[in-house]
C-alpha cells in the first residue's frame, strides 16, 4: 500500500460499525466511527478522513442530507453510501450529491473490498496528475527551446514546434484550456493528439482533476459503453457491483476519447446524448446522473471520408467539433525535426542516465529527408533505440534502424539475379509496418491498406511475434 487512507465510518448499528473497523484496520487504514448523521459531521469538519462510509438511514441528522452538506464544503471526503435493497433511489439521488458509489446491505467483505480498491486507485490517480501538473515546468515544457521556437512562454505542454502551423496550435490549446469546451483533434498515427489533448488539459485551471485517455478502439461494444457510462450491480452476467465509469471518474477534469470513429453507431448515439444532456445513465439503471466532464476526442482517418462511409455520425461530429485542431504529419513540418531531436535526446540521456549525445550532419540529413510515417512516434523510437544500442557519444547513420535508413529487411541480390519470394516480401513489409506502428495492429494494418482481421491471420500465417514492435 502506497499510504494509509482514514476513514469514517457512519452508522445506527454498533456491531456494523466494529465489523467494518476490523475489516478497514486489517487493509491498512485508519478508522473512526459515528452513530449518527450529526456526530458524525462534527467529526468531518474538526478532522480530515479522505472517505466517509455513510448509511441512509441515520438518526439526527439523515444519511443524504449529511452527503448533501459534506459534499456542499471543499473539500470534501469520498463518499460511499451504505444502503438496503428499498433505499436504492434514495442511494442513487445520493450519488447525484457527489456520493462515489453505493454497496446494498446485506454485502460481502469482498463487495465492500472492490468498491474501497476502486475509490482508493481514483484518488491515487488524482494525487499522481497534480504531482505531474507540477512537474510539467521541469518535464515536457514547450519552451524549453523558446530561445530557438519563440514559443509563447505561458504554452506549457508536451510538444515541440517551430512552424505557423505548430505555433497556431499553441495558441489554440492556450486560449481553450481556460475554458472546458469539447475539443475534436484530427491528426495521423503518430503526430501527437493525445500530447495536445494533455497540454489543453494540464494548463487549465482543473489540471488537479483527472485526466482518463481511452482508446476506443479497443474494446467491445459493450465493454466500451459500460467502462464509459459505468453500470449498476446486476446488469449483465458478471456485474457483482456498482461501476461509476469514466466519464463519472473524470468528473471536473477531462475524458479524452481516441479513435472515437471506431465506436458503434449505437454507441456514438449514447454518446451525443451525454454530451448534450450533460448526463450519463449507468447500464441496467433508469436513473440518468449529472456529469461535469470536459470530452475531448480525436481521430486518425479523414473525417469527411468517415462521413461518408457511415463511421462517424454528422450529428456527433458537429457536436464534438466546438474546436478543432489539426496536427501536421512530420513530413509536413520538417524544420521541428532538429528540435524534436533535441528533445528526445535530452529525454533518453535522462531515462539512460548517460550525458546528452551529438547527432553526425550526415545523420541529421537522414533525418531530414526520411518521410516518416510513423511521424513523431517513429522519429522518437529512432532516437531511442540509438540510445538502447548506440555505445559512441555521437548518434551515427549505423544507428538509424533500416527503415530510416532506406533498408528493406528484403535483400535483393543483384549478383546473381535472384529476387526475393513474394511470401519473404510480404513477410518482411508486414514487420516493418509492425515496428513503424510501435506493435499497434490497427494503425500497421492501414500502413498495408489491409483490414485488421487480414493482418492477424497474415501475422499467424508466418509465425510473427504478436508483440512486434512493441516497446
Amino acid at each position: 500500500m502506497d499510504r494509509q487512507f482514514s476513514f469514517l465510518v457512519v452508522d445506527d448499528d454498533e456491531s456494523f460499525r466494529e465489523l467494518c473497523t476490523r475489516f478497514l484496520t486489517s487493509l491498512g487504514h485508519k478508522t473512526a466511527t459515528s452513530c449518527d448523521g450529526q456526530e458524525a459531521l462534527s467529526k468531518l469538519r474538526r478532522e480530515w478522513y479522505d472517505v466517509a462510509l455513510v448509511d441512509l438511514r441515520l438518526p439526527k441528522l439523515d444519511g443524504l442530507q449529511l452527503v448533501k452538506i459534506i459534499k456542499a464544503e471543499k473539500p470534501s471526503p469520498e463518499v460511499v453510501i451504505l444502503t438496503g435493497y428499498g433505499s436504492i433511489s434514495s442511494a442513487v439521488e445520493a450519488m447525484k450529491l457527489g456520493a462515489y458509489d453505493y454497496v446494498t446491505k446485506p454485502f460481502q467483505l469482498h463487495e465492500m473490498e472492490l468498491v474501497i480498491s476502486r475509490l482508493l486507485r481514483t484518488k491515487r490517480l488524482e494525487s499522481e496528475n497534480r504531482m505531474l501538473k507540477k512537474r510539467l515546468d521541469e518535464v515536457y515544457r514547450v519552451e524549453q527551446f523558446g530561445s530557438i521556437i519563440g514559443t509563447p512562454e505561458h504554452v506549457r505542454g508536451c510538444i515541440v514546434g517551430t512552424t505557423p502551423k505548430m505555433q497556431e496550435i499553441f495558441n489554440i490549446v492556450a486560449a481553450v484550456s481556460r475554458n472546458k469546451s469539447t475539443v475534436f483533434i484530427q491528426g495521423e498515427s503518430g503526430t501527437g493528439k493525445e500530447l495536445v489533448a494533455k497540454a489543453i488539459h494540464y494548463q487549465g485551471p482543473n489540471a488537479d482533476k483527472p485526466f482518463i485517455a481511452v482508446n476506443c478502439s479497443s474494446m467491445s461494444k459493450t465493454l466500451l459503453e459500460s467502462q464509459l457510462f459505468g453500470h449498476v450491480k446486476g446488469a449483465f452476467t458478471g456485474a457483482t457491483m456498482s461501476t461509476p465509469g469514466f466519464f463519472r471518474a473524470a468528473s471536473g477534469g477531462t475524458l479524452f476519447l481516441d479513435e472515437i470513429c471506431e465506436i458503434d453507431a449505437d454507441l456514438q448515439a449514447k454518446l451525443l446524448r451525454a454530451l448534450q444532456e450533460r448526463e450519463i445513465t449507468p447500464l441496467g439503471s433508469a436513473q440518468a446522473v449529472e456529469v461535469d466532464t470536459r470530452v475531448v476526442a480525436a481521430t486518425n482517418r479523414n473525417v469527411e471520408e468517415a462521413l461518408r462511409e457511415g463511421k462517424l455520425r454528422e450529428d456527433l461530429y458537429y457536436r464534438l467539433n466546438v474546436v478543432s485542431i489539426e496536427v501536421p504529419p512530420l513530413r509536413e513540418r520538417t524544420d521541428d525535426i532538429p528540435h524534436l531531436v533535441r528533445h528526445f535526446i535530452q529525454k533518453y540521456a535522462r531515462e539512460y542516465d548517460v550525458a546528452a549525445r551529438e547527432v553526425s550532419p550526415e545523420t541529421m540529413e537522414m533525418l531530414m529527408g526520411h518521410h516518416w510515417p510513423g511521424n513523431v512516434r517513429e522519429l522518437e523510437n529512432a532516437i531511442e533505440r540509438a540510445f538502447a544500442l548506440g555505445e559512441s557519444d555521437t548518434i551515427t547513420v549505423d544507428d538509424l534502424p533500416n527503415s530510416v535508413r532506406g533498408k528493406t529487411v528484403v535483400q535483393w541480390k543483384v549478383a546473381d539475379r535472384t529476387v526475393p519470394s513474394l511470401e519473404e516480401a510480404e513477410r518482411s513489409l508486414i514487420e516493418l509496418a509492425l515496428e513503424v506502428a510501435k506493435g499497434k495492429k490497427a494503425v500497421a494494418a492501414r500502413y498495408l491498406k489491409i483490414d485488421r482481421q487480414r493482418l492477424y491471420r497474415k501475422i499467424k500465417k508466418y509465425n510473427l511475434d504478436p508483440n512486434l514492435g512493441k516497446s
